[in-house]
């Protein structure tokens, strides 16, 4: 690792010296993003600000981490921060110089931005709460950093698919969705991985293919090995929209893609010594007693008498003073760090009773319902490929909500996306949303189009069925009809909508684009 971060310094001021030249307009916006995409940053819709992305493996955040950020957020006026469903931070409204000497920086506390976008492999994903989660099969985090550390480490050997995604599960939950990633290891009871392989939401979605059962944890890399030598096998470096690995079903099939990835796997085990051994260890901290507050933010861990506090910003996007204020709650606090979970919530884990009512104090201004937890990218007004304001419309449907004082969970955690990208992981919601346009009566009309019961439960997943087409202002109107009736119903969405769906379905042909 330490050659890598060598390596990875030393290639730092070609960033500086491309970013300088693109804020002077020597250099276009497709050129530069082709550059910057592999350092982790972007230029924002406009080219006059950029955004960092801080990978964290696994969604690990440790306290040093979270410290730099805080600093940086200070020392360099950052007035907006994400939380990703990538489980990355990234920052925004950057200045040249800003972006530049953040990514710098960085690497004293082992944060690499490298990979954050372009073609190089993306923050490896986990199950937020691994280590700590009552009922997980086992602790599948040091897997996770392993795999990113490898993949950091080999990413400038070969060519890569676009986008390449690898996702980890601790249980059949899946939130990390690695039953349909680039590559997933889901984790089973006895001990063992099922891997699935070929899988990716956005355009042209696809289910992952099983390609494995009962891996034991010491062999995965012999899979990541095999899954990049398939790409570089079989996958389509011709056309750049269909260069991701879900591509190889349509041309090999789902056998056809076994077979090859098991060919590539024996070549890769007859050749190469990846065996894994890592030694997996908990925190062995103690009670203090019991909790003197109720709070449904407050989630018991599996090691008796120790917490995780959930804290879930609207949209996914802090106050950029609550990365100082968490900090100062846990700084003196003993193995305590942040998670963050692919929906935008974040987890701080490993807190006696005590320590978890002031973390609970520190994180009060987020979400407190299930609506208000929904998902949402970045958007339209800071990314350039994005086309409607996911972020906006997030905003506006809290806010609307609040005004009908709707129970908890009578309106469910939604999901939209700026684009068809699925960034906000629309696919997967019960409700999700995409932007786009559409001429209506000769007018161009921002519109998302409905998607609707999609599921990333292992054995139950399912891409949310597209209904159609709304105008965005008709959408407030929508849910809060949704959530009307099902509140007088005296009962909440999920319940409603699996006895009842036909009822969703009447609400929204009133809203839907004929």
């Amino acid at each position: 690792m330490e050659q890598l971060i060598q390596e990875w310094r030393a290639s730092l001021p070609k960033f500086r010296e491309m970013t300088e030249k693109f804020y002077a307009k020597e250099v276009s916006v497709k050129e530069y993003k082709g550059f910057s995409g592999g350092y982790g940053s972007y230029a924002q819709k406009g080219g006059e600000a950029s955004m960092l992305r801080l990978r964290m493996p696994g969604g690990r955040l440790t306290k040093e981490k979270l410290k730099f950020i805080a600093e940086m957020v200070e020392q360099y006026h950052v007035d907006k921060a994400h939380f990703t469903t990538c489980q990355a931070v990234q920052l925004h409204d950057l200045d040249k110089d800003s972006v530049c000497d953040i990514m710098e920086k960085a690497v004293d506390v082992g944060i690499i931005t490298k990979g954050g976008g372009g073609d190089f492999p993306r923050n490896v994903m986990c199950s937020p709460l691994s280590g700590a989660e009552i009922g997980e099969y086992f602790d599948v985090l040091p897997y996770a950093e392993a795999v990113s550390d490898y993949l950091l480490k080999n990413a400038d050997k070969v060519t890569m698919p676009r986008k390449l995604k690898v996702g980890f599960s601790n249980s059949p939950a899946n939130v990390t969705h690695a039953t349909f990633r680039d590559l997933g290891f889901v984790a089973a009871e006895d001990g063992t991985f099922t891997v699935y392989s070929a899988g990716g939401l956005g355009n042209n979605p696809r289910m992952g293919v099983k390609v494995a059962e009962n891996v034991e944890p010491s062999q995965i890399l012999y899979y990541v090995q095999a899954m990049v030598n398939t790409f570089l096998a079989y996958g389509n470096y011709e056309n750049r929209g269909k260069a991701r690995t879900r591509y190889m079903q349509e041309k090999l099939g789902s056998e056809g893609y076994v077979k090859a990835f098991l060919e590539k796997l024996e070549e890769v085990k007859k050749n190469e010594k990846l065996d894994l051994n890592l030694a997996v260890s908990g925190t062995e901290k103690a009670a203090d007693g019991e909790l003197q507050t109720e709070n449904k933010r407050i989630v018991a861990q599996k090691q008796p008498g120790l917490y995780a506090v959930k804290y879930h910003p609207i949209g996914g996007v802090p106050k950029v003073s609550k990365f100082g204020e968490i900090y100062e709650s846990i700084k003196n606090v003993s193995d305590a760090e942040i998670r963050i979970s692919p929906d935008e919530t974040v987890y701080i884990i490993n807190l006696t009773a005590k320590e978890a009512e002031k973390v609970l104090a520190a994180t009060d201004d987020g979400a407190e319902t299930l609506f208000e937890s929904s998902v949402s990218c970045i958007g339209a007004t800071i990314c350039q490929v994005g086309v409607r304001d996911s972020q906006g419309l997030l905003r506006r449907l809290v806010e609307t909500a609040k005004e009908y004082d709707f129970a908890d969970g009578v309106l469910p955690q939604i999901h939209i996306s700026g684009c068809t990208s699925s960034c906000g992981t629309h696919q997967i919601g019960k409700i999700g949303f995409h932007g786009g346009v559409k001429r209506i009566d000769g007018v161009t009309e921002p519109v998302f189009t409905l998607h609707v019961n999609g599921c990333d439960r292992q054995g139950q997943e399912a891409f949310g069925e597209s209904w159609g087409m709304i105008k965005e202002s008709d959408i407030p109107d929508f849910l809060m009809e949704v959530g009307k009736t099902v509140q007088q119903e005296n009962t909440v969405f999920a319940t409603w909508y699996e006895k009842t769906p036909e009822k969703l379905k009447e609400i929204a042909e009133k809203y839907l684009i004929k």
